[in-house]
């Protein structure tokens, strides 16, 4: 009744989720698990985000999984989505970037420590197939020992603008492909583990 009290003082003062959660959270004794955090919440205090981004990533592919009666738990495969969310972070963390502008375009040189350079022989290439997919630019990638080189071109005055603008990074999370592929990839749909 008194952290009911509490939750209830903090929301009137402005108090935002996140304050809510961190008070309830702080209440686990080091002994406490998981089981009974759905029977805790109150209908003011549902969070929408489990966790890091990982993690939630994980978490919502198995809600949706759990949720479909006709998913193939053999074919599941959680530990190859998570493996690629790593390959996400690794890249977006890790990966250093040389980026050329160019008259009609960008060439950018990725490269690495060996695990970094891994994930981008994995997933530059097969995040390019994705972006030729937009007839507006011309994608060309090319693996060297050191990384991978990438170069996105277009005839188009205002797409080459577009594509300095969004630069490597940019380039990677753009064409949104990303959720639809993370749960192939968890049914064991991929074709591509990247």
């Amino acid at each position: 009744m008194q952290t009911k009290a509490i939750v209830i003082a903090l929301a009137l003062v402005g108090g935002t989720g996140s304050a809510i959660a961190q008070s309830s959270h702080s209440e686990h004794s080091s002994d406490a698990d998981h089981a009974g955090h759905g029977q805790k919440q109150s209908a003011a205090a549902v969070l929408t985000e489990p966790g890091q981004g990982a993690f939630a990533a994980l978490s919502e592919v198995v809600r949706v999984l759990e949720a479909d009666a006709d998913t193939d738990w053999s074919s599941v495969d959680i530990a190859g989505l998570r493996a690629h969310l790593v390959d996400m972070d690794r890249l977006v963390t890790d990966a250093s970037v040389i980026e050329t502008q160019l008259p009609d375009g960008l060439s950018v040189v990725a490269t690495g420590d060996a695990e970094t350079i891994g994930t981008l022989e994995r997933m530059v290439p097969a995040h390019a197939a994705q972006l030729a997919a937009d007839d507006r630019w011309t994608v060309e990638t090319a693996q060297t020992e050191a990384g991978v080189v990438l170069r996105v071109t277009s005839g188009d005055p205002a797409v080459v603008a577009r594509i300095k603008g969004l630069g490597f990074f940019g380039l990677m999370a753009s064409q949104d492909h990303h959720r639809e592929h993370h749960l192939m990839i968890a049914r064991g749909e991929s074709l591509h583990g990247h």
